[in-house]
This record gives structure tokens, sequence and C-alpha cells, in this order.
């Protein structure tokens, strides 16, 4: 079945309009504002501060940063949590242990991941309130209207709120909807303040501050690097196993030769939107809180500039490889093999096909975490050096593009799932009556 068909399956139909009403319920929450702020002193502040990293932070939270609405801390909070909270199931004997139960052990870690969103929430929103009240607009004026503990507490209640309603919206779309709801929110954001970054990039261009070249020349460079994306994403490396004759009851099962196919970034879009998370935060930071130290860091982490690159470049692998070993563990798939008599051929079952196996996907994870570093960084350095919004650049694409062909993917799963059960259903003989 082909997506045109969606319309012809009330099950999926019924989940994209529940994904829509809830992003429509997120976008809505990113123009209510935070009490106790003067909106025209922050826009000035935020006008200021455009082209910095603090803009890119912006981008993730869809705008909701820039007016500080109650969704201003964004989905970073729970990504952050996340990350931390996977890596802790590698070094900590319990939730290593819960890791392994399955399905129980995976909610009680999706809990503690929970808590740990709401205190990372109150911290950074703390921090953000301290920081707005020594903050001034462009013409001096204080940005927080009545400064105090009263402020503070009301903001990072705000904030948290915010987050942990942010968080279950996420949840939801993954359980009811399609696609996965985190990826989407940030997708939501992204795309909706595309169009606006398109105008005034174009009044850059009227205004005579960007050449028409330099524009034609970002349009190319955006739908190559779109189609570079799709072309490594359905991109896979095929392992052939083969399964031998076997008798099952009186039968003899047929053998024959499938294929174990190997994605050439099978982390998708999570190690650039994990990057992106540990490297906006700081930067986020330094923008709000005035102190000579933090001040350096934000200049070491300009966007455009050598340091910010390698680290963004270094968390990007770094993913890349941590996320791929946590979602495909070669000696399960090596067991399962063995257990239904499967093989590779020219290797022997058991841990030397898991060697086989793992030794192939670390080639396939180096390629995709250098062609997501290529993607993500390359685009993004030519960006800075042309003054173009951070839409243009490749972090953006990958997780529009990434995300949406995700989505897709899904859309499908549900639409053959579906026409299987329909062929079911067809195929059933009538018992003869009387």
């Amino acid at each position: 079945m082909a997506l045109p068909d969606i319309g012809k399956v009330p099950e999926l139909n019924r989940r994209i309009l529940i994904t829509l009403a809830l992003l429509s319920v997120y976008r809505i929450g990113v123009f209510i504002p935070t009490p106790g702020i003067d909106a025209e002193a922050l826009a000035g502040f935020f006008r200021a501060a455009r082209g910095t990293l603090l803009d890119f932070a912006t981008m993730f939270t869809g705008g909701a940063l820039e007016n500080f609405s109650v969704f201003a801390l964004g989905i970073m909070p729970y990504i952050s949590a996340s990350i931390i909270m996977q890596l802790l199931t590698v070094v900590v004997p319990h939730l290593e242990k819960l890791k392994k139960e399955g399905e129980p052990g995976r909610k009680k870690i999706t809990q503690y991941t929970r808590y740990f969103t709401v205190v990372l929430s109150t911290v950074q929103g703390l921090m953000l309130s301290i920081g707005l009240e020594r903050m001034t607009g462009p013409a001096g004026e204080p940005i927080v209207l009545d400064p105090g503990w009263s402020f503070r507490l009301m903001t990072v209640i705000t904030l948290t709120s915010g987050t942990a309603f942010i968080m279950w919206l996420g949840e939801q779309i993954t359980e009811r909807g399609i696609g996965n709801g985190i990826s989407l929110i940030i997708f939501a954001g992204i795309v909706a303040r595309m169009p606006a970054a398109t105008a005034n990039t174009v009044n850059l261009v009227r205004s005579g501050e960007m050449e028409a070249l330099v524009l034609l020349f970002l349009i190319f460079l955006m739908v190559g690097v779109i189609a570079f994306i799709v072309f490594v994403e359905t991109g896979q490396r095929r392992i052939p196993i083969q399964y031998p004759k076997r008798v099952v009851g009186r039968k003899m099962m047929a053998g024959g030769t499938q294929h174990l196919p190997l994605k050439v970034n099978s982390a998708g879009v999570i190690p650039p939107i994990f990057a992106s998370s540990i490297m906006i935060f700081p930067a986020t930071v330094s923008n709000f809180i005035e102190l000579p130290m933090v001040g350096s860091l934000s200049a070491w982490l300009n966007p455009g500039g050598i340091v910010y690159n390698l680290f963004f470049a270094a968390f990007i692998i770094f993913f890349a490889y941590f996320y791929t070993a946590i979602q495909f563990n070669p000696k399960d798939v090596a067991e399962n093999l063995k257990k239904y008599g499967g093989f590779v051929p020219g290797i022997r079952p058991g841990p030397n096909t898991a060697e086989y196996i793992d030794r192939i996907l670390s080639r396939l994870t180096l390629s995709g975490g250098l062609y997501l570093t290529a993607v993500c960084v390359l685009p993004s350095i030519l960006i800075w050096r042309f003054n173009a919004p951070f839409y243009f650049g490749g972090t953006a694409l990958l997780i529009v593009v990434g995300v949406a062909m995700d989505t897709a993917q899904q859309a499908e799963s549900h639409m053959l799932a579906r026409s299987y059960e329909g062929l079911l259903k067809k195929g059933r003989i009538k018992g003869r009556h009387g």
C-alpha cells in the first residue's frame, strides 16, 4: 500500500489526528508567556543575540525560549535526563539489572528519567530566572518587572510544569499517535519557524545584505543535503543468512537464504539531537548569567568556531556508537540465529557470528557517525560564513528529513498490517452448514 491510501485505514487516521491535535496543543503553549516578564525588552535582547548559539536553542524550542513561554525549557531537560540515565545503565548494577528485566524494567527506568527531568528542569529554571533578573533590554530597561524570590519560584514552577507537560505530550504521541513523540515535537518546532526564517532571508536579499547568488547557492546546498540524507538513510548492508532443511513433525521444511539488514545509520537522528542538547545548555545559560568565566565559555562555543565544531562532531560520533549499542546487541542476534538453525556462510554459529556482526556493525556505525558529522557540521560552517539562519543548516535539515522518513515508515507499516489483516479475512474458508 502507498501513502496516498492513508485515508482508507481508520486506525491510522485516528492516530494521525491524535498526533496533529497534540502537536497543536504544544504549538499553542509556545505563545503563552511566563508571568513577570517585559516581552518587548526580552524580544530586543534576542534580536541583539541573533546569529549566536542562543538562536540555535530558540530553534530547538520552536520559539518558546525567545517568547520565554511556559515551554521555554523545551524538551531538552528530558533529553538530557535520558542521556544520563542511559549512560548510568552501563555503570550502575541496579539500572543494568532493570534493563535486562524487559518491559517492567524499562518502565521503571522511564519513571526514574521523568523524576530526573523534573530535577534538571528545576535547576535550569532557577538559573534562567536569576539570569533574567540581571538582564536589561536594548534601552537599559529591566526584563523582569518585579525581581525576587517570588518571581524565581513562580518561574521555576512554571517552566518545570511546562517541560513535564511536553514530556507527557511526547509520550502520548508515541503511544497513541504515530512516530516518535519527542522527535516530532522538535520537528514541529523547527518546521513552524522555517517560513519566518525564509522570509527573513528574502528580506536580507532585498535589502542588499545578502547577494542573490548566495541565496541560490544555499538553496542548491539544501537540496543536495536532503538528497544525500535520503540516500544514506535508506542504505543497508545485508548479511546473508543461510537456513538448512529441517524436519518439523512429519513435514520437511525447505531451507533458503535470507538477509539480516543493517542500516548505515542505525542511530537515526538521535545522535545530533543528543549532541545539540549538550552543546546548547552551557551556551544558553551563559547568555543569561553575566560572569567572566561563563562569557569566555560562550565565546569558545561560537557555532562557527573550531572548538564548537570539534566538540559537536565528537559528541555525534560518541552517541552514534552509544545509541547503536543500546538498540542492537550482536550476541542476542547470534543466539537467535543459532536457535533457529540459521548461520552466516563461512562463519561458525555462536560467538564467531556475534563477533562478525559486531565488526560489520562497528564499521557501519563509524560510517554513519561520519555521515552525521558531515551533514551537521559542514553545511553549518557555510551557513555561518554567509550569515544565514540556522534553519538552512545541516542539523535542522537532518532532523526534519529523518523524522519525516521515520514517521512515513511507521505509517506504511500500519497500512501493511491492515492489508495483511484484510487478506487473512478474505482468505478464510467458510465451513459447511448442515
